[in-house]
């Protein structure tokens, strides 16, 4: 019995530690365990991203084959939700669209502070944004513990609108790779990317480019 209780205890222990970060729970990411129709789940799903870089963006799932999650109109409003216990005392978050398998996220809305405690996001997609199928990236910066990336991406597809717009009168395969470069770029941050930027400890991030819809300090 006391052999067993010494090997249970750090099994027990990891599971916890593995469960307490948080995730992205609506619009479901690709590969969620939160997902019962998933063949392949990652369990790992509420880890950071690797300091290396080697599985960013999207934990590496951003080409896998397409199936969506969710279905968005054109300049409506629709709700983030996450899930998870671990807050690390808060930090800053940005939500984006890729429209090329996630070789360019663009910000349609960046929180300053306090996230994710709040657990539910509003967000806009933006009136031009082109129909057919796309990324929605979840990006956090914690502000407390060792300094990490998160990152998860749901597909979804955007859906045509009845109202006229020059957007929607070209057809997805023929329209830009990066739809939406009026829009600044996500934030990159301790995981070897670009300008080798590291976040600091105790103090939420303030993103240099973050977009026109901002939330928070």
């Amino acid at each position: 019995i006391v052999i067993t209780m010494s090997w249970s205890l750090p099994a027990v222990i990891f599971s916890l530690a593995v469960s307490a970060h948080m995730q992205l729970r609506d619009p479901l990411p690709v590969r969620s365990p939160l997902n019962p129709h998933i063949v392949s789940p990652d369990y790992n799903y509420k880890n950071p991203l690797a300091a290396s870089g080697a599985d960013f963006p999207c934990k590496g799932y951003q080409h896998d084959p397409f199936t969506p999650s969710a279905t968005y109109v054109p300049g409506e409003s629709y709700e983030l939700l996450l899930d998870g216990v671990a807050t690390h005392g808060g930090g800053s978050c940005q939500v984006s669209l890729s429209f090329d398998e996630g070789q360019t996220f663009r910000v349609i809305k960046s929180i300053l502070g306090d996230c994710p405690s709040a657990r539910h996001y509003p967000f806009v997609i933006p009136v031009d944004a082109p129909p057919g199928p796309a990324l929605l990236g979840w990006t956090w910066f914690n502000r407390l513990g060792i300094r990490e990336m998160y990152m998860n991406c749901a597909q979804i597809l955007i859906s045509e609108t009845s109202g006229p717009s020059p957007s929607r009168s070209v057809s997805p395969r023929l329209r830009a790779p990066d739809p939406l470069q009026r829009l600044p770029s996500i934030f990159i941050a301790n995981v070897n990317g670009p300008g080798q930027c590291t976040t600091i400890e105790g103090q939420a991030v303030r993103f240099p480019l973050p977009g026109a819809e901002v939330e928070g300090m």
